[in-house]
């Protein structure tokens, strides 16, 4: 259900950020706080440059992909989650900046557990970025 590949250059991960097309999102720079107009995309295609910081985080999806690239010492991480057959269930609503309400879900999976004698329990395995609910920009 999730993917990772690395990136080893933040020119790498501005132009992968700057090629997604049908995505929403948003990107954290470290250096600076979270700028709605300039760092949040929503119905409109991503657009970064490279600034005085350095990419710390970013999250995007199309509905059906959830993308997360997070800065890990000299590289970055990306991991895509397949998020197509999340029940609304398991999307939850969190506040986000000024009116925006981001959307998580949660990826369940399930396993046998030796604490329930074996039998098939759901574990939560990640919460993902699923888009934003209301506040247009």
């Amino acid at each position: 259900m999730k993917n990772d590949c690395f990136m080893n250059t933040e020119k790498d991960v501005i132009e992968f950020i700057n090629n997604l097309e049908g995505y929403q999102g948003y990107v954290q720079f470290s250096h600076r706080k979270i700028d709605i107009d300039k760092d949040v995309f929503i119905n409109k295609q991503p657009h970064i440059s490279k600034e005085a910081g350095f990419i710390y985080e970013a999250h995007f999806t199309n509905e059906k992909e959830s993308i997360c690239i997070k800065q890990k010492n000299e590289c970055w991480i990306c991991s895509k989650s397949d998020i197509s057959e999340i029940d609304d269930k398991d999307k939850n609503t969190f506040k986000g900046i000024g009116s925006l309400k981001v959307r998580m879900a949660q990826i369940w999976e399930t396993e046998k557990d030796n604490l329930c004698e074996n039998f098939k329990v759901k574990k939560l395995k990640a919460v993902v970025f699923a888009g934003f609910n209301g506040g247009d920009k």
